[in-house]
């Protein structure tokens, strides 16, 4: 207990720098990610002294913990105590992660964390495609083929344990985040075997997206690149450069791309005429001979669970149905309108907004507003844009799906928030320090 007490300033940032990246590279992972978790809360609790907070980091720790103040605020609202409990426990990361990490903001290096981040989930991501190859290779074989083209991407993430939609949000950050820092080590003119390196890094990290397959990680990852691109070439305008680099980043996503749509023609199909399929069955998806076929991943499905949801949620203003029961009186909703094939599978509202709509009333989007727009605000005021990208990858993944019910969503949005409000407040200290100085 002594030792605990008296370690030293240098020991304890090492400490808190090795669990913070075995944090960040676990978030797919939900029971070492929460054994982490624990393990990161009990240590700052040990030293809860070394913690301290600006004003600017309450109030967006706050923020950042807004979606579990709205469970516990609405908690009356829960039909089943157990349930309520269970609900919350969820998000407690969004307390514990602003609570010790904007309380010692100043211990973090950003890049750092980031390239570790990067080079090992994208090795992780690596190891778990050759395994993959050797356990399931009935399915590597069928692909090859042409069978089932999109079965792989969801085995695959089956088989590490996690929904392919939530593993390629991860994965479609990875690789923005690894063409962030492609860009940077261009910028710095690093050593050639690091720029290669990261490069190399990049490509994997782009492969896995591809990997998954997943509809709204492709489009996300792609607008990120975008961003990224944009961003340096408006920093650090030069023609030549310009060229260079997009002809790189150009070739490399596209050479990629080509080879996967050559063994994989079915990408093609299924972003336009099985996304778009049905249109006219909204609501009525039980006049679709074998929906479970033909549509369960269709936007028309979505549209109908939407649907069904926001017209719920008008009937259960202004406080909402609560946090326990917004699922079970969906699917209760889907069987009095005769929706058997939402019914049957029990779909979830697949849309944050109208997710906190149906739970929370009024207050629930707001909430989600609040939460997911500070992030793309701190990334617009210290023109980062890795993290506008990532309020865009955040926000637009929310709109089909909700991932502020799941662990994965949670603590990846919690814990990115954290580490880009602490940015945030380094770089707002900075300038503080500099005005004074002036």
């Amino acid at each position: 207990m002594l030792f605990i007490m008296t370690i030293s300033e240098k020991h304890f940032n090492k400490i808190f720098s090795f669990v913070l990246v075995a944090i960040a590279c676990t978030l797919i992972f939900r029971k070492p990610c929460t054994w982490l978790i624990f393990a990161f809360a009990i240590f700052n609790i040990f030293y809860f002294k070394k913690t301290q907070w600006s004003k600017k980091a309450l109030v967006l720790a706050g923020i950042i913990a807004s979606p579990f103040l709205l469970e516990l605020v609405f908690f009356w609202n829960n039909d089943s105590l157990v349930q309520g409990i269970k609900s919350i426990e969820k998000s407690a990361a969004l307390v514990l992660f602003p609570l010790f990490i904007l309380g010692n903001y100043q211990r973090i290096s950003f890049s750092k964390l980031l390239g570790y981040y990067v080079n090992s989930t994208t090795l992780i991501m690596i190891v778990f495609t050759l395994r993959f190859i050797v356990v399931f290779p009935e399915y590597v074989t069928k692909y090859w083929q042409g069978i089932h083209l999109w079965e792989m991407g969801y085995v695959f993430a089956n088989s590490i344990g996690i929904h392919a939609p939530a593993l390629n949000m991860h994965l479609a950050f990875v690789s923005i985040a690894a063409l962030y820092l492609l860009v940077q080590s261009w910028q710095m003119r690093k050593d050639k075997s690091v720029v290669f390196l990261t490069f190399i890094v990049f490509a994997c990290s782009f492969f896995n997206v591809l990997l998954v397959n997943t509809r709204m990680a492709l489009f996300n990852v792609l607008v990120g690149y975008l961003f990224v691109v944009f961003s340096f070439f408006l920093a650090h305008f030069n023609l030549k450069k310009m060229m260079l680099y997009g002809l790189c980043i150009g070739g490399v996503i596209a050479g990629i791309f080509i080879l996967f749509l050559q063994k994989n023609s079915y990408m093609k199909e299924k972003y336009s005429s099985v996304t778009f399929a049905y249109m006219d069955k909204v609501g009525k998806l039980d006049e679709i001979a074998n929906p479970e076929i033909k549509v369960f991943n269709s936007l028309v499905t979505r549209v109908s669970i939407w649907k069904s949801a926001w017209e719920l949620s008008l009937q259960h203003l202004p406080f909402g149905v609560g946090a326990s029961d917004g699922k079970p009186e969906l699917v209760k909703y889907f069987k009095q309108t005769h929706q058997h094939f939402l019914a049957k599978y029990a779909f979830p509202t697949h849309n944050q907004f109208l997710d906190f709509l149906l739970k929370f009333g009024v207050a629930g989007p707001l909430v989600v507003l609040l939460y997911i727009g500070a992030i793309g605000y701190l990334g617009i005021d210290i023109k980062n844009a890795l993290i506008f990208s990532f309020f865009f990858l955040f926000f637009t993944s929310n709109l089909t799906d909700d991932f502020l019910l799941r662990f994965d969503g949670i603590t990846f949005s919690g814990f990115w928030f954290s580490i880009f409000g602490s940015l945030w407040l380094q770089q707002k200290s900075n300038v503080r320090i500099l005005s004074q100085a002036q």
